[in-house]
This record gives C-alpha cells, sequence and structure tokens, in this order.
C-alpha cells in the first residue's frame, strides 16, 4: 500500500482478479527512478536519491541542498519512503550529481543504488520515558547493517527498484506500510518476521535479524526464477512463500506527532517540498543528524525545542491538530504532462482556507487527504484516505478512493455537501468544505 510517488506508478493487467488481489503486469522494465537512472518529466530531469532508514548526516544533507541549486530547481522533495528527489534537473547533469553524492557517501553502490529501499521507525530511541522505551530496539543499527549487507550481496541487485524493507521498533508504525519485508521487534527481545502483507509473522532469533530480512528477499528471487514467475512484490506472488504462523497484532501506522519530542524535534514539510533555503534552516536546526519520515516530515534527534520558533517562521509545520496535518499531493502541473490541474497550489488554497478544522476520525483525527491531478492517483496514502481527483472539470471528492460510498452528512450540509455525497465535481471555491466534511467520515 505504500506509495512513493513513482513517475510510473504500476500498471495494472487486464482481467485483475479483484481489489484484493490485483495482476500487475510486469512484461515491461522496471523504470523506477534512481540517483544514477534519471527520469524525464516536463519540468526537466528528476532524481530519486535512496536514504535507507532516512537517515542523513548535516553534511550530507547540505549537499543535497546543494545540488539542488546547482543542477536542479532549487528544491528538494521527500517520498513516502523517507527518500529526497531533486527535479529540473538537465539531462548532462548525471555525473556531476553522482560525483557530488559520492563525495558525501550518499552513492555507496551504483550496481544496488535503486534496491536500497529501507524505512525505519524515525524515533526509535528518542521518546524514552520514566518507564521505559517506547519502542523495543533502536532500529538504525538494523538500517545500517541491512544497507551494507544489501549493497555488498551481488543477487541483490535483482531486486525491484520499488521493492520495500521495513524495520519497526515495535510501535507499529513503518509496520503499517505493508512493505515486502519488514521486520517487527517486540517485548523481551522477541522478533517477527512479515512477508508481503501476511497476518502472521515468522518468529526469529535474536541477534538474526538482519540475515533473516536478506534471506526472505533473496528466497522472493528464487521462488520467481523456480516457478517462471515475473513480480516486483511479494504481496504479488504469496503462495510462493511460506505463511507465517504467529498472529500479528494490528499496527498504528502513526507518524511522529510535530513538535518536541523527549529526545528531539519533529517537524512537518508541505508536501514534503522545501526550498534549499528552508532546507538549510532544518539543517542549521538539527544537532548533526536528520531523519526523513515516510510520512514528508523530519526528526532531529537531540536538538532543543528552542530551534521550533525559527523551523515554524520558515514554513515547516511544528503545531499538530492543522488541516496539513496528513495531506499529501501528487507533482501535477507544471511537473506531471498527465496532470489535469495545478493540484499543490489548488490544494495549498483548500488546505489554508481548512486550517481551523480540528477534530475528526480515527486516532490521528482527520482522515489522510491527497491531491491527484490525474487517474493514476501517484503518491496516495495507505489504508482509508479521502480522494480529491481532479476532473479537467473542477475536483471530485471522495472516501477512500474513486469507488469508495461516503456517509451522508447532516441535513443542513446537505445539498452544500451534494459533491461528496453523489460524487459530483466541486469547484475550487467548493472544494475546502468538502474536503473537510469528507476528511470528518467516521464510516
Amino acid at each position: 500500500m505504500l506509495a512513493a510517488m513513482p513517475p510510473t506508478p504500476d500498471a495494472t493487467a487486464p482481467g485483475a482478479a479483484g481489489p484484493d488481489r490485483e495482476v500487475p503486469d510486469r512484461g515491461r522494465a522496471d523504470a523506477c527512478p534512481g540517483a544514477l537512472r534519471l527520469h524525464t518529466a516536463d519540468d526537466g530531469a528528476l532524481a530519486r536519491i535512496r536514504l535507507p532508514g532516512g537517515l542523513l548526516t548535516d553534511r550530507q544533507a547540505i549537499a543535497l541542498a546543494e545540488a539542488a541549486e546547482a543542477l536542479g530547481d532549487g528544491e528538494l522533495e521527500t517520498t513516502s519512503r523517507g527518500n529526497v528527489q531533486l527535479r529540473g534537473l538537465a539531462p548532462h547533469c548525471a555525473a556531476e550529481l553522482a560525483d557530488r553524492l559520492r563525495a558525501v557517501g550518499l552513492l555507496p553502490s551504483d550496481t544496488h543504488e535503486r534496491v536500497r529501499n529501507i524505512v525505519a521507525s524515525p524515533t526509535a530511541g528518542l521518546d524514552t520515558t520514566a518507564e521505559g522505551a517506547v519502542g523495543n530496539a533502536d532500529v538504525q543499527s538494523w538500517v545500517r547493517e541491512l544497507d551494507a549487507r544489501l549493497c555488498a550481496a551481488d543477487w541483490a541487485a535483482g531486486l525491484s527498484g520499488k521493492f520495500l524493507f521495513a524495520l519497526d521498533d515495535g510501535r507499529g508504525d513503518v509496520a503499517a506500510l505493508d512493505a515486502d519485508v519488514t521486520l517487527v521487534a517486540g517485548p523481551g527481545g522477541t522478533r517477527l518476521l512479515r512477508l508481503g502483507r501476511d497476518g502472521r509473522g515468522h518468529p526469529v532469533e535474536s541477534g538474526r535479524e538482519v540475515t533473516a530480512v536478506l534471506d526472505a528477499a533473496r528466497s522472493f528471487l528464487a521462488a520467481l526464477r523456480t516457478h517462471g514467475r515475473k513480480a516486483w512484490h511479494l504481496r504479488e506472488v504469496p503462495e510462493l512463500l511460506p505463511a507465517g504462523t504467529v498472529p500479528l497484532p494490528a499496527f498504528a501506522g502513526s507518524a511522529p506527532a510535530v513538535g518536541a519530542l523527549r529526545g528531539g524535534l519533529s517537524v512537518g514539510l508541505r508536501f514534503g517540498r522545501a526550498s534549499a533555503g528552508q532546507w538549510r534552516t532544518l539543517v542549521a536546526a538539527s544537532a548533526g543528524e536528520l531523519r526523513l519520515t515516510p510520512w514528508r516530515g523530519a526528526v532531529l534527534p537531540g536538538a532543543p525545542a528552542d530551534r521550533l520558533p525559527g523551523l515554524a517562521a520558515a514554513g515547516f509545520r511544528t503545531e499538530p491538530g492543522s488541516a496539513w496535518e496528513r495531506a499529501t499531493a501528487c507533482t501535477g502541473l507544471p511537473g506531471c504532462a498527465k496532470s489535469l490541474a495545478d493540484v499543490r497550489t489548488d490544494a495549498a488554497r483548500a488546505l489554508d482556507a481548512g486550517a481551523a478544522v480540528r477534530t475528526g476520525a480515527g486516532p490521528d483525527g482527520l482522515l489522510p487527504v491527497h491531491w491527484s491531478g490525474c487517474e493514476r492517483r501517484c503518491g496516495h496514502p495507505a489504508g482509508r484516505w479521502v480522494d480529491v481527483l481532479a476532473t479537467g472539470r473542477g475536483y471530485r471528492v471522495t472516501v477512500n478512493g474513486a469507488n469508495a460510498d461516503v456517509p451522508e452528512p447532516d441535513a443542513a450540509k446537505a445539498h452544500e455537501m451534494n459533491a461528496v455525497v453523489t460524487n459530483a465535481v466541486v469547484t475550487n471555491e467548493e472544494m475546502a468544505e468538502a474536503v473537510a466534511e469528507a476528511r470528518r467520515t467516521t464510516k
């Protein structure tokens, strides 16, 4: 369910077996972009730099800002896998970009750079209370070991650029992202390995965590060869590997709240984007390390709370509860030729108009909302979400995608909210209220 705003989303072949078992078209090559394989977009070339666990030193972060200014459009874009994209690049800059990344350790392997897809609990080890740590493991050491061993394994280069590893410290945040291979730390040193979307896990011996993760990925590739199958994700072929034996708990999937943490700071980036100047402000506020999150935010371990006002003044989200919480959007015009609207401009206007709306459904308040410029819905969130789709005549607002039903609002709002109830199209002027009402949906 995790999407990282891919320029070319997974295509589904005719005759798919329904919403629970789509049959992707794997006859084409995996076109997922990387730091060396640039994607040609309407606004120039795009590079995606993998950041295992979202981890960056301040030196590496500054190098990315300098690359964005010197080679691209001067902005940095974070993804829903905690990676960074540079846009507006000239086609001839690939070699210089690679040299800049190598110089700061962001390109440790030319052959494996697209398979370094690792997400990890971003606040692991930071939020220890008087009663103890919230999570069950500091997964950052697992991130570094997995990355190093992944890059050193010849077979791993055969993984798709979309194949995802998740390392969860037990709080159930990144485990809810339905990665291909998920390692969940339990109490008392217990570990469970989840394959794809299996509801049961495989017990893992303490000390063999990374080995078990790599073995699962290698077994996936071997099973594909043995059975003559083509797939990018484990969820596409769950029958090829043995099911787990231990029931898994429900995963919360909650992003870190923005603001001060016990061990640092957490901030949000509007639509995951920051100018090079904003990025430098973020780095200056850090204590030498940044952790980009799969929710297009950043955690700054060790950073003091007195740096929050400066981050807020620079345009970062530092206070929870606004309409901007859990709001995302695809690239839209002018960056994507397939888009029917400048969705980010329209979405920002609607979110600012609804900034006072602070009540809603679910454990995190308002439902997630995602604006899309076309039917591909690049970068939409996992789980239940409000779908705001550009039609060329306005936006269609529904819950859980284009075919979902939205409960009837109260009578006083009925005709105003006709777009939500009947799947009609709203204008930009009507959108803020339609989206706010849809995000309160509880059924």
